[in-house]
């Protein structure tokens, strides 16, 4: 088995401006490098960049252009790192932040730890 593997854990959320409601989470990616987790905020910029408001457009195209680089030399220094762009009362807010990510055992090639005994299935009644 394999150690932990370094990388990246990415969520894209909105929020109301006003506060009113809950943040939802609408998407969540595992990158295993800087450029793989930058990217992905990238790719998600110029996909909605058209259906954004003037003012956001303009935020989305700023990080793309002239603030892209000094996030990624953040990542790199594993810094959390977080885009924000507001359209209309909705706020649009990527994190990303460094992570330890853990392997998995198989459960067909290796031996699973004892405690994996110990629990049972949860029945309903």
């Amino acid at each position: 088995m394999n150690g932990p593997t370094r990388g990246y854990w990415c969520e894209c959320w909105t929020e109301q401006v006003t506060g009113t409601e809950e943040p939802a989470r609408l998407a969540s990616f595992d990158a295993y490098s800087a450029p793989q987790a930058d990217r992905w905020v990238a790719i998600a910029l110029r996909t909605i960049s058209p259906a954004l408001d003037s003012d956001a457009s303009d935020e989305a195209w700023t990080w793309l252009y002239e603030e892209r680089a000094e996030t990624r030399r953040a990542l790199m220094r594993s810094e959390s790192c977080t885009v924000t762009i507001t359209h209309a009362d909705i706020r649009i807010i990527w994190a990303i932040r460094p992570v330890l990510f853990l392997p998995l055992t198989h459960r067909q090639d290796a031996e699973l730890p004892a405690c994996a005994r110990s629990f049972k299935p949860h029945h309903a009644d």
